[in-house]
């Protein structure tokens, strides 16, 4: 179990240091109210608190700090350590102090590391300007060498200290500027020193209908005139490739057999009868009549058979699935002769032609195939 680690006076006092003492209640640009130090959860207007009272707030404050601090931090921590970074997580808040490469690195082992990257938080936002407050310059050194204060014995006639090029980045181009916050008044006013003007807080544009009007403006604009830089359609994101599933062809209805004819007995002709007569002798009426004519010979018809109109109609089935999805999976494509709605809808009268012929003749032989029977 990893063991829970409670402020200490040396965090309170560099805190109290830092923050400052406010007797009584004073607005922030965003509308909120502090007190004492630094205390906004129940401030409010008009209210005064004591030094011991404004002592009792900030360790009120640092309950959820402690936590965090204590939940956050795997790596062992020694009271200077925990009281350095509850400082700096009061100061940056708890969302940065998650996401901070102070915490990552410490987590990772590199306690250096981590100290030196307290320095990164120098900077704020004065007057809408981001700049390098000295302050907090200050306070970066105060943390970072309380972080640091365990005796490491570095002495000097063994290790010279020489020229780190890395840590010129650490120095500001420009020179840090100081911010002087008045602790009185009912309003926080912020002031450079050498100005007795204080400094104004971000000026956001006033809403009107002026303002209005341009941004309906600006927006109509950017529709008819796309930011050339910019594409105007979106590349369309390119789709799996799956396999499409083949065409199920319609099993074959089965061949209706026309029932075939009893034979029946063919009786044998009666072969004629000749005889000799003398010329110029006709033939009786009675031998005529007893003589049957000879019948030419019937000529059985040449109709297709079932199985023909049987594939006739899967192919017409076959054209009529393919025009559907023809005509609903085909794109036009700008500039050609033939649309794929008229080539699927010509496929689609072949097909459904060719279904009700072949449907018609199979019905037609099922009738004379009954009424043979």
């Amino acid at each position: 179990m990893r063991p829970r680690y409670r402020v200490s006076r040396a965090a309170i006092d560099l805190i109290k240091g830092f923050e400052g003492y406010r007797r009584q209640s004073a607005q922030l640009p965003d509308g909120r109210w502090t007190i004492g130090h630094g205390h906004t959860l129940t401030a409010r207007e008009g209210a005064e608190v004591s030094d011991d009272d404004a002592e009792a707030l900030l360790l009120y404050d640092l309950i959820a700090v402690t936590h965090v601090v204590n939940e956050t931090i795997f790596a062992p921590l020694t009271q200077s350590q925990f009281d350095a970074l509850t400082s700096f997580a009061f100061n940056i808040g708890l969302d940065n102090f998650r996401r901070s490469q102070v915490l990552k690195r410490l987590n990772e082992g590199d306690v250096i590391q981590a100290a030196c990257a307290m320095e990164l938080w120098r900077a704020a936002e004065v007057g809408g300007e981001r700049i390098v407050v000295d302050a907090l310059v200050r306070r970066r050194a105060a943390e970072k060498a309380l972080f640091l204060s365990p005796p490491v014995a570095a002495p000097s006639s063994v290790l010279r200290p020489l020229v780190d090029p890395d840590a010129l980045r650490l120095i500001p181009v420009v020179a840090p500027a100081a911010i002087v916050t008045s602790l009185e008044g009912d309003i926080v006013e912020l002031s450079r020193e050498g100005q007795d003007e204080p400094v104004p807080p971000a000026a956001e544009p006033e809403a009107g209908p002026v303002r209005a009007a341009a941004e309906a403006v600006t927006q109509r604009l950017q529709t008819i005139f796309p930011d050339p830089q910019e594409p105007e359609f979106e590349p369309e994101p390119e789709p799996e490739l799956e396999r499409e599933p083949e065409p199920v062809e319609p099993e074959p209805e089965p061949e209706l057999v026309e029932p075939e004819p009893e034979a029946q007995p063919v009786e044998p002709e009666p072969e004629p009868i000749f005889r000799m007569e003398p010329p110029g002798m006709a033939e009786p009426a009675a031998v005529r009549d007893f003589i049957p004519a000879r019948q030419p010979p019937r000529r059985r018809s040449r109709e297709p058979g079932t199985g023909v109109y049987v594939a006739v109609g899967v192919v017409g089935l076959v054209l009529f699935g393919f025009a559907i999805f023809w005509g609903l999976n085909a794109r036009t494509q700008p500039g050609a002769a033939d649309s794929p709605i008229v080539v699927a809808g010509a496929a689609g009268l072949i097909g459904v032609t060719l279904v009700v012929v072949a449907v018609f003749h199979l019905l037609e032989q099922l009738s004379r195939a009954a009424d043979r029977d």
